[in-house]
């Protein structure tokens, strides 16, 4: 499995005012399409398939939301790619071992663009940051 490309095609991102409390994000990853593209490697004709996915980070109780479309370039064997066209066809499925990397792979820039992002509209960043916890000082004196 070759990732080839990775574009944002769609990018929003909105904020409301005036949200109190508790805030909630749910985020979420759909692959909404996949088509067969055809490459031109120097005097080879190949084809890729591009996955076409959506990503959003909704914040509620209705606070704002991140919402990221693009498309991912993959090329794998010609019986592989047939196998998930077959498959997206029928079902609308993609077999668990290409899918894993592709999720994986949209995750992480999805996450990196959303996290600056929400920094950008004033957000809270959709992912968890690490954190520096303080000790009380007996237990610090106890660990020396």
């Amino acid at each position: 499995m070759t990732i080839l490309g990775f574009n944002f095609k769609d990018i929003k991102v909105n904020r409301k005012d005036g949200v109190k409390g508790k805030v909630n994000i749910k985020n979420n990853v759909v692959i909404t399409d996949i088509k067969e593209k055809d490459l031109n490697l120097g005097d080879k004709k190949q084809s890729a398939l591009s996955f076409i996915f959506e990503f959003s980070s909704k914040y509620e109780p209705d606070l704002g939301e991140i919402v990221l479309g693009g498309d991912l370039l993959l090329m794998e064997s010609t019986t592989k790619t047939k196998e998930v066209l077959d498959e997206w066809k029928k079902a609308k499925r993609v077999p668990k071992d290409v899918m894993t990397g592709i999720l994986n792979t949209v995750l992480t820039k999805c996450n990196i663009e959303a996290l600056i992002l929400s920094q950008a509209v004033n957000l809270p960043p959709p992912i968890p940051l690490p954190s520096v916890q303080a000790q009380p000082a007996e237990e610090v004196k106890k660990a020396k």
